[in-house]
């Protein structure tokens, strides 16, 4: 498997991550629909009470729709997709047409590998006359994965004219970069992005991991330290190291 690869398969689920966690209420969006909500950046134990907590609220209440938005995005954050999947899909019956949970589901079907059905549920939410910068920003995360990084940068750069202070779209547009070995743009889209609004942990995380694919480690290490506890730094220093040992990478530094 080649270094390419490998760190693509990595920068994967960071793709459908990085956007800051809203509030059950929801929050009104520029233009479009609310940002989707992210519980990616929780500890094992935040995680599983956030689920917890939503699983109740969802069993009580199956049709509260911001209750089914975050309950499925609780599940994907703790590796449960086809779950997620089968709560959008009863919202989508209870809700039908909604943008919201369409774009959720999307999200929710890309996070289980099942691409062209996203992409099919994204292009029947996306109107060209009022696009929604949230539905562009997955569907961008969805071709990335396809490997179609040309076409979803389009959408990042679309969606930026439409929400241009949306740290998630900076930050996915920064990782499409470094999917593609080009780390010096990826870092410029990410440092871009740890200053907007909606900035979350995981996207300063990103912004780690590609320092630190770029042979900085005493940098990288002080981003990760802001952000985690001492082992957590540690596994992650290593999973760089790790990256960095493929196919070689350790000279493509030296020499660049």
């Amino acid at each position: 498997m080649t270094f390419r690869k490998t760190r693509f398969k990595a920068l994967r689920p960071l793709l459908l991550a990085g956007v800051a966690i809203v509030a059950l209420s929801g929050c009104a969006s520029n233009r479009g629909s609310a940002p989707s909500p992210d519980y990616s950046g929780l500890s094992a134990s935040q995680s599983q009470a956030s689920l917890g907590e939503l699983a109740a609220r969802y069993k009580a209440n199956p049709r509260d729709k911001n209750v089914v938005i975050h309950y499925a995005a609780a599940l994907r954050a703790v590796g449960q997709p086809k779950q997620a999947i089968a709560v959008l899909e009863v919202g989508i019956d209870l809700h039908p047409g909604d943008a919201d949970i369409s774009v959720a589901y999307a999200k929710a079907l890309t996070a289980d590998g099942r691409f062209d059905q996203s992409l099919t549920v994204l292009d029947n939410v996306i109107r060209p006359d009022v696009p929604d910068w949230n539905a562009l920003l997955v569907k961008g995360a969805t071709l990335d994965q396809l490997g179609r990084n040309g076409e979803a940068r389009q959408l990042y750069t679309q969606a930026l004219t439409i929400a241009p202070s949306e740290a998630s779209i900076e930050a996915n547009l920064g990782l499409s970069y470094a999917m593609t070995n080009e780390l010096t743009t990826a870092e410029h889209h990410l440092r871009r992005a740890v200053q907007m609004r909606g900035a979350s942990s995981q996207i300063r995380q990103n912004l780690a991991l590609v320092v630190g694919l770029q042979g900085r480690f005493d940098e990288c290490r002080a981003l990760y330290a802001a952000e985690l506890p001492p082992d957590q730094v540690n596994n992650n220093m290593a999973y760089v190291r790790a990256l960095l040992t493929q196919q070689n990478r350790w000279d493509m530094i030296a020499k660049s």
